[in-house]
């Protein structure tokens, strides 16, 4: 027979969440269990698994607990909805598809000792989907200024870039692990390498003479824990968003005593 009832405890493991994230989406009215046991534990059944689906695949793409209830409750179809999932998904996973062979690529050349092709090491590193946010949030010249930075860039010098993005990613979700103070000189560390890296992306508030980077710093730990794609990058073993909640804090509280 098909089962049409599981357990939060169950859900919480198949879609990689915490029952904690559950019981939330219950209290904020997004998804209510199908039923409540005698024990007080919510169980879910398949239109609520359903549901859950949406909500996971429209935090995927960005959105805040608020407007993905505003979409759950305008779209009444549920199937013509993930079709349009679907269809988007397939497009990340084609652009995945072509960094992957790009990377494969490069490991062959320098295996091998042959020239790299530049035309090939970046398909699918594509800089330029964030142009309308970053044009709305700091101006035209903003994007402008840092996508002109970006392209005149060597290939060693992005890579170095990377590099750095990577190292500090790493560093934070350590100390986020570790249990530290995000006041502690370890944490203080690295949130100090985090503003000298801001400070040299030209076209961003840090990197403007006399632009307001206390606000700026602030303001961008507070983004990296209301929109998942950044928060992402600070995620810890435990899920959900106490990475980025301690890069915030640790942020904040170097900007306060340092910007």
């Amino acid at each position: 027979m098909e089962r049409d009832d599981w357990s939060i405890q169950e859900i919480a493991r198949l879609a990689g969440t915490t029952s904690r994230t559950l019981r939330h989406y219950d209290d904020i009215g997004l998804l209510p269990p199908s039923r409540i046991a005698s024990n007080g534990y919510r169980h879910y059944d398949g239109q609520a698994l359903v549901r859950l689906q949406r909500i996971l695949l429209l935090r995927e793409l960005g959105l805040g607990l608020p407007q993905i209830a505003e979409v759950l409750e305008r779209e009444r179809g549920e199937a013509p909805a993930l079709e349009t999932h679907l269809a988007l998904l397939r497009e990340e996973q084609a652009r995945l598809a072509r960094q992957i062979a790009s990377v494969e690529s490069t490991i062959t050349a320098l295996r091998g000792g042959e020239n790299l092709m530049a035309e090939n090491m970046f398909d699918g590193f594509d800089h330029t989907q964030y142009k309308e946010e970053v044009e709305d949030r700091w101006g035209k010249k903003a994007y402008a200024d840092s996508d002109r930075w970006w392209r005149g860039m060597a290939d060693a010098e992005r890579a170095d870039w990377q590099q750095r993005v990577s190292d500090l990613g790493r560093d934070w979700i350590a100390a986020a692990e570790s249990g530290i103070d995000p006041a502690s000189a370890e944490a203080q560390d690295v949130a100090r390498r985090h503003v000298e890296w801001l400070t040299g992306i030209p076209g961003t508030p840090a990197a403007v003479p006399g632009g307001d980077v206390k606000a700026y710093v602030i303001g961008l730990g507070e983004m990296y824990v209301a929109d998942p794609r950044f928060g992402a990058n600070y995620a810890t073993s435990s899920g959900g968003t106490h990475g980025a909640e301690f890069v915030r804090d640790a942020l904040r509280i170097y900007a306060e005593a340092n910007l």
